[in-house]
């Protein structure tokens, strides 16, 4: 108890070197928490795409009714696909209205003539995507074919890409939170140098007098963390309608609270081990 009274004493008698520490780790914190929301909305949109029929065929206008049923009992015999979809025009325009009931205009815009019928098509084996979308491509009364690996593939390389960027600046900042408390911690030690060589000469061990700038180094990081998890769940969630709209139906969002507090759990003992890290190399390079 008597720790933790010198450690508050610490804190409250240098307000503007607390208010740095803990505004750098609340920065880094910050920037942890976007980019694990990133990270998991991109796996939740991986998923939904890899849940839905990969390969999608778009038919011309004029194609007619008995060539498009020929083409799919073809890819049907051909082993490599499990299912096969009709989407007819009309299905096309229920689908749109249902994606955009909240947009007047843009329904008023769109009849069933205008959107093309499609088939929906899932493979047995991912391998054999590459042989039904030639099929597809190869085929007249084809339009369009959107090839589900691509895409899938493309959110596979973006979510790398930001990982990896997300670790070397999530890196860099938590260098910079603890070189600022090895800092300010050691602005503080030299402060009460006085105090430390009476302690000693009264016979206070030497982790007796380290014991307070430890955890002062984890109240800072503590407090930075709890502050950066809440400033990014704040915007998140002020964002949520908006990106709810944005991702037209992909289920991303809400984030649940279990996984929220996942992240908050995970980020404070990070914020203890920076705050350890930095405190005890301070205390170790200032106190002898």
């Amino acid at each position: 108890m008597g720790l933790l009274k010198t450690t508050w004493q610490h804190t409250r008698r240098s307000p503007y070197q607390t208010f740095a520490a803990v505004l750098i780790i609340t920065q880094t914190f910050f920037v942890i928490s976007i980019f694990s929301f990133i990270i998991f909305a991109s796996s939740k949109i991986i998923t939904y795409f890899e849940s839905k029929p990969q390969v999608t065929a778009f038919f011309k206008n004029e194609a007619k009714q008995k060539d498009i049923e020929g083409l799919k009992n073809q890819l049907q015999a051909n082993g490599k696909v499990s299912t096969v979809k009709f989407v007819s025009k009309q299905e096309a325009l229920s689908i749109y209205k249902n994606q955009n009931k909240s947009d007047p205009l843009l329904l008023e815009l769109v009849t069933a003539d205008i959107l093309p019928s499609s088939l929906e098509i899932s493979a047995v084996n991912l391998q054999d995507l590459g042989s039904i979308s030639d099929i597809l491509k190869n085929s007249p009364l084809v339009s369009e074919v959107v090839y589900q690996k691509d895409i899938i593939a493309t959110l596979t390389s973006w979510t790398n890409a930001i990982r990896k960027v997300g670790l070397v600046l999530i890196g860099v900042l938590a260098a910079d939170s603890i070189l600022v408390m090895i800092i300010i911690i050691g602005i503080k030690i030299s402060q009460k140098k006085h105090e430390i060589e009476i302690m000693k000469l009264i016979g206070a061990t030497n982790w007796y007098i380290r014991w307070p700038f430890v955890l002062e180094g984890i109240f800072y990081g503590i407090l930075g963390a709890l502050v950066g998890w809440s400033l990014a769940s704040g915007a998140l969630w002020y964002f949520t309608p908006f990106l709810a709209t944005f991702l037209k139906g992909i289920p991303v969002l809400p984030i649940s609270i279990l996984n929220l507090l996942q992240l908050l759990g995970i980020e404070v003992l990070l914020a203890i081990l920076l705050g350890v890290i930095a405190s005890f190399l301070a205390v170790l390079r200032y106190l002898k």
